[in-house]
C-alpha cells in the first residue's frame, strides 16, 4: 500500500541502487527520467559494479533486457511510467508472451505527495496499476524507503519465474 505515514523515512537513491546490486543485476538499461535521474541515474554511473546502458526508446531497453537474460545475465530497465505507456507493445510481446525476466524500474512523474497511482489526478499514473494488472506483470510499489526491503526479493523472484516485474516509484528519492 502507498498510503505514506508521517514517520515514513524518505526513499533514498542509495538504498534503490544497493537493492539492485543485492539481487546480482549487473546492466542497467536507461533513458533518463525525472524522477530518479539525480539520486539513481547518476549515481548508478559511477559505481563500478553496474554498466549503463543508455537506450533511446524504452523498447530498446526491454529488448536490451531480454537478450540479456538470454546470456543469463541480470538487468533492470529503469524508465518513467510514460515510456512504459509508450513501449506496452514491446512489454507485451518480449517480456509477457515469451516469459522474460524483464525488470522495470518505472518511475512515476507527477506523482503527487501522500496519495497512492491509483488516486492520482495525472490519468496516466493512474492506469499504470491497471494496465499491469491486465497484462499479469506482478508489481511493487516504492513510496517510501521501508518498501525498498522487496526490490532485492522482487528481482530474484523476476528471475526465478521467467516473468517481468514492474515497480512503481511513487515519490522521486532523495
Amino acid at each position: 500500500m502507498v498510503r505514506k505515514k508521517v514517520f515514513d523515512p524518505p526513499l533514498r537513491g542509495s538504498t534503490i541502487i544497493e537493492a539492485v546490486k543485492e539481487a546480482g543485476v549487473e546492466f542497467v538499461a536507461a533513458l533518463p527520467d525525472i524522477v530518479t535521474c539525480n539520486s539513481v541515474l547518476w549515481p548508478m554511473t559511477g559505481d563500478a559494479e553496474l554498466r549503463i546502458i543508455p537506450v533511446c526508446k524504452e523498447d530498446e531497453g526491454v529488448s536490451i533486457c531480454a537478450g540479456l537474460s538470454y546470456c543469463n545475465r541480470r538487468s533492470v530497465l529503469l524508465i518513467q511510467h510514460t515510456g512504459f505507456l509508450d513501449s506496452v507493445n514491446a512489454v507485451r510481446s518480449i517480456a509477457v508472451e515469451y516469459e522474460l525476466p524483464i525488470f522495470m524500474i518505472v518511475g512515476l512523474q507527477g506523482m503527487e505527495p501522500g496519495r497512492r497511482p491509483d488516486q492520482s489526478d495525472n490519468l496516466g499514473i493512474r492506469i499504470m496499476q491497471p494496465i499491469l494488472e491486465t497484462m499479469e506483470i506482478s508489481y511493487d510499489v516504492l513510496a517510501s524507503e521501508t518498501d525498498v526491503t522487496a526490490l532485492a526479493p522482487a528481482i530474484a523472484q523476476a528471475y526465478a519465474d521467467e516473468r517481468p516485474h514492474v515497480v512503481l516509484v511513487a515519490s522521486s528519492p532523495v
